[in-house]
């Protein structure tokens, strides 16, 4: 049965973009069929723990002697890289906030991201992840176009491409959409019709990702 991790990030449990995005993925993988199954994690409702011991940056084998991780905190991350690993697709929603990703969403991350387990260290086959579509949805209060005066603050989607492109070797695909904003800042004339225009866009885009990768 394919199934589909889906994670959410963004603190707006109301009127967040990301979430209305990545909702109308989700809902469309379903829509495929009764085996089309999802898991959902909430990170900003469900918050995860930092990772409480440097060790857990390791796994056991590559420990150093003396190290003694959390054994609870151990076994979260145990969980996590399991449900990734069963995983056929995943989605994220990956809001920019400060320029950056949520904190909540890099606990995730830190605690999924393990050498020789999910991504290579001394072997071939430490990339169990590989081929496997990973879907970002970001939301941006601004615009980071080519030639705009905030071109590269961007430091999500670049970051988040790395780790699950580079290093766990997956397929990712970015949606994103830009100038939420839009209605709470002076911006140009036309950027509150710019920004409606994304989200529609992004929207549709995320319901055909989904039906094209289930």
């Amino acid at each position: 049965m394919p199934n589909l991790l889906h994670l959410d990030s963004s603190a707006d449990l109301s009127t967040s973009r990301s979430r209305a995005i990545t909702a109308a993925f989700a809902d469309a993988w379903r829509a495929l069929g009764d085996d089309h199954t999802v898991t959902r994690r909430d990170l900003h409702v469900d918050q995860l723990p930092h990772l409480s011991d440097s060790a857990l940056h390791w796994p056991p084998r590559l420990r150093q002697a003396g190290d003694a991780p959390d054994p609870a905190h151990e076994a979260l991350q145990q969980t996590l890289i399991a449900e990734l690993v069963a995983a056929d697709v995943l989605l994220i929603g990956a809001p920019l906030y400060n320029y950056s990703v949520p904190s909540t969403l890099k606990a995730w991350i830190d605690n999924i991201h393990l050498p020789a387990v999910t991504a290579p260290f001394d072997g071939d086959d430490q990339q169990p992840l590989a081929g496997r579509p990973a879907v970002i949805v970001t939301s941006r209060g601004g615009v980071y176009d080519e030639g705009t005066d905030t071109e590269g603050w961007d430091h999500a989607t670049p970051v988040l491409d790395i780790i699950l492109g580079r290093t766990l070797g997956m397929r990712v695909e970015v949606i994103a959409t830009n100038l939420t904003l839009s209605d709470r800042l002076p911006m140009p004339d036309g950027s509150r019709e710019r920004a409606e225009r994304e989200f529609a866009e992004a929207t549709q885009a995320a319901a055909d990702a989904a039906r094209r990768l289930g």
